[in-house]
């Protein structure tokens, strides 16, 4: 076993070898011949390149070399594309703390019961006054740098969990094709992670007719894994477990604190207010200039609903209307 294994247990191994082709024998081969590639692009600056790095882009892409080479130029190409958004990429920049702070995103402690960690998003939570929406993308984006160093978690890979609850019309319509093309490229076409579903629960009509924005920027297998379950909470349970769930979701857990995930960032500079001090993670720096971001990009935070559901209180719906899979991250 190499060093790069270390901390992983022998199942999670087994898992790398069956479903991403991860070849201990041959592990620092196949990360030298991703890194070779790098000569092919020199208008990319790859600002890191240790083994442990490329590991996580060819895990992301099942260890096919061409595909986690590509992954890694466009994580890179992208940050040098929107330097704005990676202008003090770190917890304790103003926008992207009050997006955690307001929950976005949420990260559930526990884990399913596939080892993928649950990631939580209430779009009623969008208070378009307090937060822009790159702010809000900048806050996933970091946090998924953060849990993307756990390498089970490279293996096991994410869920996303969107409840669209009370998220209105106008909001809706802050949803530009830009700006959603502005999060697809960064987190299908950019980011290292493994995503094995994307679920939306009680999407209004208007939340279906977004699909049709976002679907030309959709990779086939990007469409295959997003579910929409409208209000039949019980075909989410038959994907993910009531166990691994808050009530929100008909889960058996308590309630969702929206402070939670900010708080694991921020440790003891979590606050309400607006002026930070300290950084508890800070990723890859980038050197910035000034591009400029869509300003359209600039819708603002979300105010979760406060509405549980019991898990024996559920709405059902017919589940062909509902539990339709229409877009996956891998």
């Amino acid at each position: 076993m190499t060093h790069l294994h270390a901390g992983l247990s022998p199942e999670t191994i087994e898992k790398a070898r069956l479903e991403l082709n991860e070849n201990p024998d041959v592990l620092h081969q196949d990360i030298q011949q991703v890194r070779d590639m790098i000569i092919t692009r020199p208008d990319i600056g790859f600002l890191r390149t240790d083994d442990a790095f490329i590991l996580r882009f060819l895990r992301a892409r099942k260890f096919h070399q061409t595909d986690a080479f590509r992954l890694l130029a466009q994580y890179f190409q992208y940050r040098q594309l929107n330097l704005d958004m990676f202008k003090n990429f770190k917890a304790d920049d103003p926008g992207i703390k009050r997006a955690l702070i307001d929950g976005f995103p949420g990260v559930l402690e526990n884990r399913d019961h596939y080892g993928r960690k649950i990631l939580l998003l209430f779009a009623a939570n969008w208070d378009q006054s307090r937060n822009s929406f790159v702010d809000i993308l900048r806050a996933i984006l970091l946090s998924l740098e953060v849990l993307i160093e756990d390498q089970e978690l490279q293996i096991n890979g994410f869920i996303l969990i969107i409840d669209w609850s009370n998220f209105s019309f106008k909001q809706a319509s802050k949803l530009t094709p830009s700006i959603l093309r502005l999060a697809i490229e960064g987190l299908q076409d950019s980011f290292p992670a493994r995503f094995g579903g994307v679920h939306f629960v009680n999407q209004p009509w208007y939340i279906h007719a977004l699909y049709t924005l976002i679907k030309p920027f959709l990779k086939d297998k990007t469409r295959k894994r997003i579910f929409l379950h409208g209000n039949n909470l019980n075909s989410l349970h038959q994907l993910i477990h009531p166990d691994c769930l808050p009530s929100e979701f008909g889960g058996t857990l308590p309630p969702y604190d929206m402070g939670t995930w900010a708080r694991t960032l921020l440790g003891p500079d979590y606050s309400d207010e607006n002026d930070y001090t300290h950084t508890s993670y800070n990723t890859m720096h980038v050197t910035h200039s000034s591009s400029t971001l869509e300003r359209e990009c600039s819708p603002k935070l979300m105010k979760r609903s406060q509405s549980v559901v019991e898990p024996g209180m559920l709405k059902h719906e017919e589940q062909n209307e509902n539990t339709q899979p229409l877009l996956a991250l891998d």
